[in-house]
């Protein structure tokens, strides 16, 4: 070959095209989700989007998560990931697959254990009619009226078989409608006008705060003036995200403060974001509560009616994953991905939701601080036993007369909440154990029932308030099912991320159903999970276990 010759490729050969690789969607999918979604769409806003797929077709199909993978264009396993982490998802890959035309779920955490609630599942898988689906479900957040049971979008409280067949005699039953706000008052978020007014500067509501000793009243306990303190020094954009996803067996006091008074709630929601100086608001409110998603949607459309200068708020929706509780994971789940936590540090003061500095607090904390600023910190601390100061909220279960949440003074012991606010126990029933912070606590006996309950009281006894979710047993129960029924739950609601957790949780369950416990491998198993998990819940996953061992060593010996 010379120089001046040069070479061409050969062309390129004529034909049909290849067909693209992957599940393509119908152009009528395309079109039915593109109707359902935001133009243009949102990443962040994915779980809300499949919410709504779901909404309109009673499921998820292949097609239509084909078609919004495609719409959103985002590869469809990210968006099939998502859709198949959520218990609340329902995805179907099999187009030939009919959706149920109704589920019941069957709470079978430990409340609405204690109340048959195994008993009542089986009952009811025999006795509902073709095309309905009976599933268990973790905790509903209705605890003080075990068993529950959610009948499509409607909780029914103190289930029977005879009541949830009736409501499948007409169509679905809705969801109970939430209430319907009062008009605005000019008492109404008077003391946020003050805050804007320049009637109280952020480091007054600061040091006022800090001076009332309020803290962090989802599990951790951590002061909330110190919080505020953290993110203020971050530069913005900074961002308030609410915890209102509380999932954990025995808790239902968020529940309480959202029914009773949610524009005392969306007043602190709104102080705390002035005093951060928040660029935006995003409250993630569980599935299981849609009455306030309703209530809360009818009462942030009066905000405008202020005319003040509010940063904007999200409501968005959660999916039935208990994970989503740990603050990370929520905020994962904020941005539209799987709940995942997330390494630490750095911390969500400094790096948040979307990469910014994030105040994280959950809602009965946000309650209090209009009362705490419209009084004075002194109020606040007012009562106390023990040389505890000030009120504490606890959510009671089980084995007393008048379950419920309890406003009782900090410090106060079980015992005295058990006789002085829930009416004693119930008839027939003797006071044995009980968990002193829900399933993530620990369970201790009845012996150590005149323990103060506070933050770091419990501690040396391998135990702890966390979300003050209180669950009385009696002589009637057994102490070793109940720690299986917990880790059952810590199995089931592992996001799946470490393998300490996932598999740890998941042996545990057959060894602790043993009669005869094996103390060495169990030990050793919850030594794995308390150091090596990522999270809270790993690490709290090991306490059932430890618990029993240190103080019920006859019930498995």
């Amino acid at each position: 070959m010379t120089n001046d010759q040069t070479t061409t490729a050969p062309p390129k050969a004529r034909g049909r095209r290849h067909a693209e690789r992957g599940r393509q969607a119908t152009p009528a999918a395309r079109l039915a989700v593109a109707a359902l979604i935001d133009q243009p769409p949102r990443r962040d806003r994915l779980l809300e989007y499949l919410h709504r797929l779901q909404d309109a077709r009673g499921a998820i199909t292949a097609d239509a998560l084909a078609a919004l993978a495609e719409v959103m264009r985002l590869p469809l396993a990210e968006v099939y990931e998502v859709a198949t982490f959520y218990a609340h998802l329902d995805v179907i890959t099999d187009p030939a697959a009919v959706p149920p035309r109704l589920t019941v779920r069957v709470c079978d955490s430990v409340s609405c254990a204690l109340a048959g609630a195994e008993a009542l599942y089986s009952e009811l898988r025999g006795a509902l009619p073709p095309g309905v689906r009976v599933l268990r479900a973790s905790c509903m957040g209705r605890c003080d009226a075990a068993p529950v049971v959610e009948v499509g979008r409607r909780h029914v409280t103190r289930a029977d078989v005879p009541r949830i067949a009736a409501m499948l005699d007409g169509p679905a039953p809705a969801p109970v409608p939430g209430p319907r706000p009062e008009p605005l008052t000019t008492e109404d978020y008077r003391v946020l006008r003050r805050c804007l007014s320049g009637g109280l500067s952020r480091e007054d509501a600061t040091a006022r705060v800090e001076d009332s000793g309020l803290r962090g009243l989802g599990g951790a306990g951590f002061p909330a003036a110190r919080k505020w303190q953290f993110v203020r020094r971050e530069l913005g954009p900074r961002y308030l995200a609410v915890n209102a996803d509380e999932g954990e067996p025995g808790t239902f006091k968020d529940r309480h403060y959202l029914e009773a008074a949610p524009r005392t709630f969306l007043e602190g929601v709104l102080i705390a974001a002035w005093v951060i100086d928040a660029e935006a608001v995003y409250i993630y409110l569980r599935d299981e509560y849609p009455h306030l998603h309703e209530a809360l949607r009818r009462e942030l459309a009066l905000l405008d009616g202020l005319r003040l200068r509010l940063p904007p708020i999200e409501l968005r929706r959660g999916a039935g994953a208990y994970i989503c509780g740990e603050e990370s994971a929520m905020l994962e789940s904020l941005e539209g991905k799987r709940g995942l936590p997330r390494h630490r540090p750095p911390y969500p003061a400094q790096v948040g939701l979307f990469g910014r500095p994030t105040l994280i607090h959950n809602v009965e904390t946000l309650y209090w601080l209009p009362a705490i600023l419209d009084r004075s910190a002194e109020a606040f601390r007012a009562g106390g036993r023990r040389g505890r100061h000030g009120l504490r909220t606890f959510s009671v279960s089980g084995r007393v007369k008048d379950p419920g949440v309890k406003l009782a003074p900090a410090g106060i012991s079980v015992r005295e909440l058990i006789e002085e606010f829930c009416g004693g126990m119930q008839d027939g029933h003797t006071f044995v154990a009980y968990l002193p912070g829900g399933a993530s606590g620990g369970i201790l006996p009845a012996t150590l029932g005149d323990e103060p309950l506070d933050f770091g009281t419990l501690e040396q006894h391998g135990a702890f308030i966390g979300s003050a979710a209180i669950v009385v047993l009696s002589q009637q129960d057994s102490v070793r099912e109940v720690a299986v029924n917990l880790m059952k739950f810590f199995a089931h609601e592992s996001c799946g991320q470490c393998s300490p957790c996932r598999l740890g949780t998941e042996k545990a369950v057959p060894l602790m159903e043993e009669s005869r416990w094996d103390r060495a491998a169990l030990e050793d198993l919850a030594r794995v999970l308390q150091d090596a998990s990522i999270c809270g819940l790993g690490q709290a996953a090991a306490n059932p276990i430890l618990s029993v061992l240190r103080h019920f060593p006859g019930a498995v010996s």
